[in-house]
């Protein structure tokens, strides 16, 4: 028996994972992200956690056949490395992970992709239809995008395409985004976001709000909406207005038959990010709306998309498996 390791590495959450020759799962788990202090910290984090599975499977490096490594970026291929990430609490320069991972299991073909693509990459394998033209699309503490055109996964010569969080939707750039940039989709609709541009709204708005404005999160935004407050409201509409403005840009500039949606923040509240924007993109004036919709695999896709790279070469595409 053949045995793949896929990793998601998240900026909240660690998953890894063990699967077999077809990508059946065997074993997983799920740890916080090591944070810090330094890079050297999230690479031994990430080591620990694949060596403890494997452990408790009673699986040796040399069992391991192939590693999807699906993470937050932006990344350096060159190095196989994320470099500067902007959602982590502490600044770290660079992640090694494929010069670590590559030694640790010397006998594995290991795939470092950034955590949308490996998104798309899982929707499509586990897909019934597999579709040749869809975005995954993910509204989590930062906004990324995996895009598959006529049956190829873009992934840009440094393999950073897809980095659609960071599209300029506010000429003004009102709001600074963790990049370094401004004005991004990001700054406004993303989890680390979201409080920032409701304190923005409160200081240059009159809506009144009974959020503790400091110490807020985003779970706190959507439940005072829930609540009928005024700011959250007034919040949740220009998410919506943000959100629009990203996705139709996804959809004329990739024409995807589908989006899907996955991440912290629309996992947990799709009525209120997910319904209000598929109505406004069914309003608008496209020749071909996308079916958009939740990700059926929810916050597994990108792990998924790993496991799937690791034992197709990297590609995902069940044809590597015949």
């Amino acid at each position: 028996m053949v045995w793949s390791v896929g990793v998601d590495l998240g900026a909240t959450n660690l998953r890894v994972a063990i699967a077999g020759a077809s990508g059946e799962v065997i074993a997983q788990r799920t740890l916080p992200t090591t944070q810090g202090p330094d890079g050297a910290a999230i690479t031994a984090a990430v080591l620990d956690a694949v060596a403890s599975l494997c452990a408790d499977t009673g699986l040796s490096s040399e069992d391991i056949v192939g590693v999807g490594l699906a993470t937050f970026g932006p990344l350096d291929m060159q190095q196989g490395a994320v470099v500067s990430p902007p959602n982590l609490a502490f600044p770290i320069e660079q992640i090694d992970l494929l010069g670590p991972m590559s030694t640790a299991y010397p006998d594995a073909e290991v795939t470092v992709l950034n955590d949308a693509t490996a998104g798309v990459i899982g929707e499509r394998f586990h897909a019934p239809t597999n579709p040749d033209n869809m975005v995954y699309l993910t509204i989590s503490s930062g906004i990324g995008a995996g895009v598959c055109v006529d049956g190829t996964v873009l992934r840009g010569w440094d393999a950073n395409a897809g980095e659609i969080g960071h599209i300029i939707v506010d000429p003004a750039q009102a709001l600074p985004c963790g990049c370094g940039g401004a004005g991004h989709w990001e700054s406004y609709a993303s989890g680390e976001a979201i409080p920032r541009y409701a304190r923005h709204l409160a200081e240059t708005t009159q809506h009144h709000t009974e959020m503790p404005l400091e110490t807020v999160d985003a779970a706190g935004v959507f439940a005072a909406a829930a609540a009928d407050d005024q700011l959250a409201e007034a919040v949740l509409a220009g998410i919506t207005g943000w959100n629009r403005i990203g996705i139709e840009t996804i959809i004329r500039a990739y024409a995807p038959f589908i989006i899907s949606i996955g991440g912290s923040v629309a996992l947990h509240n799709p009525e209120a990010v997910v319904a209000p924007v598929r109505t406004a993109i069914e309003r608008a004036p496209i020749t071909t709306v996308p079916d958009i919709r939740l990700s059926p695999l929810g916050n597994e896709a990108p792990l998924q998309g790993a496991i799937a790279a690791a034992i197709t070469d990297g590609t995902g595409d069940r044809r590597r498996l015949k």
